[in-house]
């Protein structure tokens, strides 16, 4: 879960700003000095900090943290303290909201410069397998050129198992890896699934089956084009 650090000397409204974000899903704690935030923000993905801090002045708070890290940053400023925002911004905070902002404003915006903090991750590369072309960026699938309508579960199953077409995908990978789940049993939603995968295939040798284990890719991807369904 994302956690958020409160540095917020007044307690009454430290309680509530860490109770809220709770409400939202976040893992949320606070401390009242900015001494304590230097300590503790290693812990957190944002630090959301008051500009008016007991020991610390909340800009000089902000330029430290910015020179030891790369956790996400946040302000809080007054309504009518503009001069605030934009110097807190320019100390290297990443966004600033208004104390009297409601909490659910707050909570998208930490969720925003959240996103824009996380580091872009590369998508996984498309595979082809002869005349079967799977995309993950427009999560497509391709039969000979022919598009091939397949569920949001269906695209995942056929890519885990297209990723490593020689290895046998146990039963309690592919509930791992397309369903999130840590289930010790097989189940029928496996079984399912593929059986409408290869009906959508055409049944033609796409997806095989190892008994006791799991399934793999079948051979028809290394078959002629006048062969391969």
């Amino acid at each position: 879960m994302r956690q958020v650090l409160v540095v917020e000397q007044n307690t009454e409204a430290a309680a509530a700003r860490v109770s809220d974000l709770r409400r939202q899903g976040f893992t949320a704690r606070s401390v009242g000095t900015g001494r304590w935030a230097l300590r503790e923000h290693t812990e957190a993905d944002l630090v959301l900090f008051s500009l008016e801090l007991p020991d610390i002045d909340g800009l000089e708070l902000c330029r430290s943290l910015r020179k030891s890290g790369d956790t996400a940053l946040m302000a809080v400023t007054d309504a009518d303290d503009e001069l605030g925002r934009v110097l807190a911004l320019n100390a290297g905070a990443d966004d600033c909201v208004v104390k009297t902002w409601g909490f659910r404003e707050v909570g998208a915006r930490i969720e925003a410069v959240l996103r824009r903090a996380q580091p872009r991750q590369m998508l996984p590369a498309a595979i082809s397998l002869r005349h079967l072309h799977i995309d993950p960026r427009l999560r497509d699938v391709r039969l000979h050129d022919r598009l091939v309508g397949v569920t949001s579960k269906e695209f995942e199953l056929l890519y885990t198992l297209a990723a490593t077409p020689e290895t046998v995908v146990t039963r309690k990978e592919l509930m791992a890896r397309v369903w999130g789940s840590d289930w010790g049993h097989t189940s029928r939603t496996i079984d399912t699934h593929v059986s409408s995968l290869r009906a959508k295939l055409g049944n033609s040798g796409w997806i095989i089956t190892v008994r006791g284990v799991g399934y793999r890719m079948g051979y028809a991807w290394r078959m002629p084009e006048s062969s391969a369904g």
